[in-house]
């Protein structure tokens, strides 16, 4: 099987398990059944109320596993800052089965948060709605651990996203031994693969052209983190 009949296989897999239904009129909902997560996981998709030809898509990260709302509900924040139609863009809220931290597990196939993203909810949306679909058209935001996630999806798919921001992130965390990291990433050497400081270093010569990472605010629990990743040259883009 080539990649490409494989990448048409893993996403007919994933619409055949999809049932898709509006949940408000500028709002849909896909149910998905993926091999890359542990039980049902589910897509919300946000569209502007007027009428645009071709959309842009934001994907908002979750901090919580499923649809939990212990750090805040990003449905209600999507919503009351209006985003689909103030921006005029697609914007998309996918679940993850488990704490997420967008790394694929080295061992467990269906622990592979990365690959989901890519190979399920990308080609899902892309497939399902009148989106740009190159690069250019692709944006990531998140905070905490999910700002994590948008950094290091950035830099590890420069070409895959257009731009990612991230909110009071673990950016500097240097080993997978806090905030449920250990189980997504299983050993130390799978998390170097995802190291946001190293992977900054390494790719900052692919992103000095344009603005592309967006770093800001605090709540307090890694303020020294952010401080130390912007005042440090070796680590700016």
């Amino acid at each position: 099987m080539t990649r490409n009949s494989a990448s048409r296989a893993r996403l007919l897999l994933v619409l055949v398990f999809t049932a898709i239904g509006p949940a408000a009129p500028d709002e849909h909902l896909h149910i998905i059944r993926s091999p890359h997560q542990r039980g049902q996981t589910s897509v919300r998709v946000f569209i502007p109320a007027r009428d645009i030809a071709v959309l842009k898509t934001l994907y908002v990260l979750p901090v919580e596993a499923g649809t939990g709302t212990r750090w805040g509900d990003p449905a209600v924040e999507i919503r009351r800052l209006d985003l689909a139609d103030k921006h005029g863009l697609l914007v998309a809220l996918p679940t993850f089965s488990e704490l997420p931290w967008y790394a694929d597990h080295p061992s467990e196939p269906s622990l592979r948060q990365e690959r989901y993203l890519l190979e399920d909810v990308l080609p899902l949306i892309e497939s399902s709605y009148p989106v740009e679909t190159g690069p250019a058209s692709r944006l990531l935001v998140g905070f905490s651990k999910s700002g994590w996630g948008a950094w290091s999806l950035l830099l590890r798919h420069p070409g895959v996203f257009a731009r990612a921001a991230a909110w009071d992130a673990p950016l500097m965390q240097n080993a997978p031994n806090r905030f449920g990291m250990g189980p997504i990433f299983g050993s130390l050497e799978n998390f170097e693969r995802y190291k946001v400081t190293e992977l900054v270093r390494a790719r900052a010569w692919l992103l000095r052209a344009r603005c592309r990472l967006v770093l800001t605010g605090y709540a307090g629990a890694f303020r020294k983190g952010l401080t130390d990743l912007s005042a440090q040259p070796q680590y700016m883009v």
